[in-house]
């Protein structure tokens, strides 16, 4: 990719979550800030907004490093194991572990006696209904070989980005982090291909001018 697209990938990337992060925060926390749209505090919201989408651009740059770290474990993956086949297979032996885990391991810490176990599953479903949906448009886009590393990306890279506000587990905070990181992630991956080809169009083009006489 050239450097003028890697910074159009960026800046669009960060654009993306800010804005993302500006209204689903104020969807999610709701509660917090129905105050201000009822006295109608134009300056308070306007204020508020700032801040959400701060919040978003944090987001999208932990999003962008998580997307630039997995294109590293994918090369790496494919080299080690020698086989795109054998590497899926490892990547949905992963998929299924970490959507264990998300469920296991938070309902084991957070839930309290009685509590259901369904929430945590329904969030674990959500992401991986996400993550398949997405990867069914990047196979189509490019190639089927593309659906189980997109797949991974979209479960298991999300949810390790997530891990930071998994710990608190503030309910807000884990719903206000997953839709821009979700979302984030999901315009990378598809965008992806779609740079690549104007970058190699644009080494054709420089490739095959002729200098100046």
């Amino acid at each position: 990719m050239t450097s003028r697209n890697l910074v159009k990938l960026f800046m669009s990337t960060l654009l993306v979550g800010g804005l993302t992060t500006g209204v689903v925060g104020f969807i999610v926390r709701w509660k917090e800030f129905e105050s201000i749209f009822t006295s109608f505090d134009f300056l308070e919201i306007l204020s508020v907004l700032f801040w959400l989408i701060g919040v978003g651009f944090i987001f999208s740059v932990l999003s962008q490093a998580g997307f630039f770290a997995y294109l590293t474990v994918h090369r790496f993956g494919l080299g080690i194991f020698k086989s795109r086949t054998l590497w899926n297979a490892v990547q949905v032996i992963l998929v299924l572990f970490v959507l264990f885990d998300l469920v296991y391991l938070r309902y084991n810490a957070f839930a309290n006696d009685g509590d259901s176990i369904w929430p945590y599953i329904g969030i674990a479903v959500f992401i991986l209904v996400v993550g398949v949906v997405v990867a069914a448009i990047k196979a189509k886009m490019t190639n089927k070989e593309a659906f189980i590393p997109a797949v991974f990306f979209m479960v298991v890279v999300t949810t390790i980005e997530w891990v930071p506000v998994l710990r608190v587990n503030e309910v807000s905070w884990v719903y206000l982090m997953i839709f821009p990181l979700l979302i984030c992630n999901a315009y990378q991956l598809l965008i992806l291909q779609k740079l690549n080809q104007d970058s190699q169009a644009q080494r054709n083009k420089a490739t095959t001018k002729k200098p100046a006489k």
